[in-house]
């Protein structure tokens, strides 16, 4: 982040305006709804702030600004349209600890105003770092439709029960599922609706009939799909934000990781080759131990769970020991990688069936059936191949397939680093070996490739023929 988003408590606190202007006085109103005392620095004000000035509702200093005029306050702005005059009070307020905000120009702040949705108590802030304050307010309008002002009315409402809610749930987690079901049902519904004595009634009904007991734990086997975290399902996503805890694997892009609740415990367990950072048994024993323990568990996984992803495993445990559990299907690597890649997986022309196998080594051989993979009209995607490329390779060649058979290999799908080499059978290893390809990669064998050029339409610009 190049900002820490904070909230700042200013009332009853003095905090420095300079500048006597329209732009001065968007931002007294501003701090004044944020119950700031406001010190106005300027020789002359508009009408707005002079009238401000004349109710008393901020103080007015009729001077040029002097480092002094900083003593005592908790932020400054500057807002003029002298940029020497802005550039002192940033050094000033700097130079005393103050944090100083200069209208339209970062590098001189050393905080940022954001774009505000005020749902009062509920604030949402948007920033864009400075980088376009029109699409922050873009998005902000948009939230506007999303989060009608009645969310107000519900977090008031949620903190006058706050602490009888708190007195009657000694477990923390059993106090925060309450609160889910209740913002979630039909207490926010009736706050919405205007409801208000209803509402109360019905949550201090539902809260006599909770006990206060340890939450049972459940298990979420949630597929992350390929890399764009665009691609997760709307049930993906609803799961991660209900998780105590999440188990995630090497394949899951930290985009999708930076999207779980942000006060999940977070555990690796991830996978490279001959790196097993969580041996698989281990994994399994983990993902009850933590249900056992009553926490809501998040199985992360890249792709979909159900292929090579050894989700079958987890919950054949997780079933041994009866815990409850949910499976969320993701866009598996060969669905979404393809796809980025323009590369259809069956085609008319071309290919009317497709395989999937995987290509981990063993022994320095790969066991696959040879004699099935090299069949007409197919399209063979080899998942975690990229060490026996040259073997996969030679074996399907020596089992029927022409050695000018396109192929492909792409890194890093469906992400901004999606990199995508095309070639044959016989030209695409010493291609590959001449990029220094790294995982995670997803291999395409068949006629389809040859559609690549044609149809990419993802980052084009990153490919390589080989």
């Amino acid at each position: 982040m190049d900002y820490l988003p904070i909230f700042l408590d200013l009332k009853q606190r003095n905090c420095l305006i300079v500048g006597g202007g329209g732009v001065a006085a968007r931002k007294t109103a501003l701090l004044l709804k944020a119950g700031a005392r406001i010190n106005l620095v300027a020789p002359a004000l508009n009408d707005e702030l002079a009238q401000l000035s004349k109710a008393g509702r901020i103080a007015h200093i009729p001077a040029t600004f002097d480092p002094s005029h900083l003593h005592d306050m908790a932020l400054a702005i500057a807002a003029t349209d002298d940029h020497p005059t802005n550039q002192a009070v940033s050094l000033a307020a700097r130079q005393a600890g103050i944090p100083v905000n200069v209208v339209d120009n970062p590098a001189l702040c050393t905080f940022i105003m954001p774009s505000i949705l005020d749902r009062s108590p509920m604030l949402v802030a948007i920033s864009s770092g400075g980088a376009s304050p029109v699409l922050a307010r873009m998005l902000r309008a948009r939230l506007e439709t999303l989060i009608p002002a009645a969310y107000g009315k519900l977090a008031a409402h949620a903190a006058r029960f706050r602490e009888q809610v708190k007195q009657h749930f000694t477990h923390s987690e059993r106090r925060r599922l309450f609160w889910e079901k209740m913002l979630q049902g039909p207490f926010a519904e009736m706050v919405f609706s205007g409801q208000e004595q209803a509402a109360e009634r019905y949550l201090l009904t539902a809260l006599t009939q909770e006990h206060d007991q340890p939450p049972s734990g459940e298990v979420y086997l949630v597929g992350a799909g390929p890399g764009d975290p665009d691609l997760l399902t709307f049930r993906a996503m609803r799961l991660m934000q209900l998780a105590d805890v999440v188990v995630y694997d090497r394949l899951v892009a930290p985009a999708i990781l930076d999207m779980v609740r942000r006060d999940a415990t977070r555990i690796y367990a991830g996978k490279a080759r001959n790196q097993h950072t969580m041996p698989q048994a281990s994994i399994n024993a983990l993902l009850v131990q933590l249900a056992l323990e009553g926490k809501r568990v998040l199985r992360l996984k890249g792709g979909d769970p159900f292929i090579f992803g050894r989700g079958g495993e987890e919950i054949e445990t997780l079933s041994q020991y009866r815990i409850p559990f949910q499976v969320v299907p993701g866009i598996t690597a060969a669905s979404g990688v393809a796809c980025y890649a323009g590369i259809p997986l069956t085609h008319r022309d071309y290919a009317q069936s497709c395989i999937f196998v995987t290509g981990h080594l063993k022994d320095h051989s790969i066991a696959l059936d040879w004699t099935a993979l090299a069949r007409p009209n197919q399209t063979i995607v080899v998942y975690m191949g990229l060490l026996g490329l040259e073997e996969l390779c030679r074996q399907l060649i020596a089992h029927g397939l022409p050695a000018s058979m396109p192929a492909a290999i792409v890194q890093q799908g469906t992400t901004p680093n999606q990199r995508v080499l095309t070639g044959t059978l016989t030209t695409l290893p010493a291609a590959v070996a001449a990029a220094a390809l790294k995982p995670p990669t997803l291999i395409i064998v068949g006629e389809v490739v040859k559609l690549h050029q044609k149809l990419a339409w993802f980052h084009p610009e990153t490919d390589a023929p080989g």
